[in-house]
């Protein structure tokens, strides 16, 4: 039942991973980043896989397993790796599937028109490194997940409209309460002057 699984950094064992088998049957995502692979032969057959990651590792070739062992590939990352020669990456044809190809850090990437060269090699891709042929950036690969986003900041927006109107709620309340602290002073004062009259008046009599 299990469809994700990552072993980064686990060490393998002559090119082989201890407990990666066929057994994992319903496996799509497997990561084994840095765990010192020079080759892999060993890759069992994983028929529902779509994403492989395999950067960091010491891969020169030997591609041609993938087609056999992981059929409907989508995504494979083969960055910092040690893949030096276009060629090496023939055997990928055979991946019908594959849409997607990171080779960062690899010293096939320092090759004169080294992107024109591979998506003519590979004509079923639609992204190297992150990028189409017209060097349009990968779009985000969880749409959900940004469609979520955009309404969390319409709420916000709107919490914080919602916020400026009771400040200026509070602002007006806070002007017409020092209105009326100073009509209650005009008053005391005309009181007070009433009272000062009336005493003048009684002196005078």
């Amino acid at each position: 039942q299990v469809k994700e699984l990552v072993l980064d950094n686990c060490l393998s064992d002559n090119g082989k991973v201890i407990g990666l088998s066929s057994d994992f049957e319903n496996l799509e995502f497997l990561s084994m980043i840095s765990v010192q692979l020079m080759s892999i032969s060993n890759l069992p057959k994983l028929n529902k896989l779509r994403k492989l990651e395999l950067s960091d590792n010491r891969i020169s070739g030997g591609l041609e397993v993938l087609a056999e062992r992981t059929p409907n590939l989508t995504h494979l990352n083969l960055s910092g790796n040690r893949i030096k020669d276009i060629n090496t990456l023939e055997p990928l044809k055979k991946l019908p599937n594959l849409r997607s190809l990171d080779l960062f850090n690899c010293e096939v990437t320092t090759l004169i028109n080294y992107r024109e060269s591979v998506f003519t090699l590979l004509p079923q891709l639609s992204y190297l490194d992150g990028f189409d042929a017209d060097d349009q950036e990968a779009p985000d690969s969880d749409p959900e997940a940004d469609g979520d986003g955009e309404e969390n900041d319409d709420y916000e927006e709107d919490d914080l409209d919602e916020e400026v109107i009771d400040d200026e709620d509070d602002d007006d309340d806070d002007l017409e309460g020092e209105e009326e602290e100073d009509g209650l002073d005009d008053e005391e004062e005309d009181e007070d002057e009433d009272g000062e009259d009336d005493e003048e008046d009684e002196a005078d009599d």
